[in-house]
């Protein structure tokens, strides 16, 4: 057939695309709050004198990263409701991707955390500070910028996999695609356009999170 582009086609859906753009950013945004804090939790939950809790902590870690992001969305939609979870496509695909990526960012934060100079840890020892302020004041302040990177890498890495949502209906870009894309009979156009969305958003958000995460380090005066 070759290629065969429709100009009219294009502008026609282009409306529906920028929509479920938006659809997209809220719930890669969403799952990322999750993730960021859920994360935290995680690593900071391996760093208690509990050995049992650190044990499991580490195990719920290690499956999470080991099992893929799609499993872990239909488990939350399909199985969920057995144990009594009962939750509708967007707030499933809300938390089984913060859950997802929380794992990776634990990993990430568990870097930054053993980053910090045993010194410091030993003056608040010293100053007789609580472990709350320990970590509060003195200790996360000097993890994050080290961490940054990671964090960026997976706030992307996020927005690219929220297509995979759209096994269970949530209609981000890629479900609304293929709903076009199912009613036209023409998937050149819509396709098409959701990578260069993508592109269009990934590229200078990654660019921005390194802009932001050199003057972070500049202004703490680290390399």
């Amino acid at each position: 057939m070759g290629f065969n582009w429709n100009w009219e086609f294009t502008w026609e859906i282009l409306p529906k695309l920028l929509h479920a753009t938006l659809n997209t950013l809220m719930a890669a945004g969403l799952g990322y709050a999750i993730a960021v804090v859920l994360g935290m939790v995680f690593a900071l939950a391996q760093r208690t004198p509990y050995w049992a809790l650190t044990k499991v902590v580490r195990e719920v870690i290690e499956f999470i990263r080991s099992t893929p992001l799609i499993l872990q969305i239909f488990f939350v939609y399909y199985v969920g409701p057995q144990f009594g979870l009962k939750l509708g496509p967007w707030t499933a695909g809300m938390i089984a991707i913060g859950l997802h990526y929380s794992a990776y960012l634990s990993e990430v934060y568990r870097g930054g955390l053993e980053a910090v100079p045993k010194g410091q840890w030993e003056a608040c020892t010293a100053l007789n500070m609580s472990t709350r302020d320990t970590y509060l004041r003195i200790v996360i302040p000097q993890a994050i910028p080290p961490a940054l990177a990671g964090m960026g890498n997976y706030l992307v890495g996020i927005f690219k996999d929220t297509p995979m949502l759209s096994v269970i209906g949530v209609a981000e870009l890629m479900h609304t695609a293929n709903a076009i894309g199912s009613s036209s009979y023409r998937y050149l156009e819509p396709y098409t356009l959701v990578g260069i969305i993508f592109l269009a958003i990934s590229l200078p958000t990654a660019g921005l999170i390194r802009l932001f995460e050199g003057y972070v380090r500049r202004k703490l005066g680290l390399k």
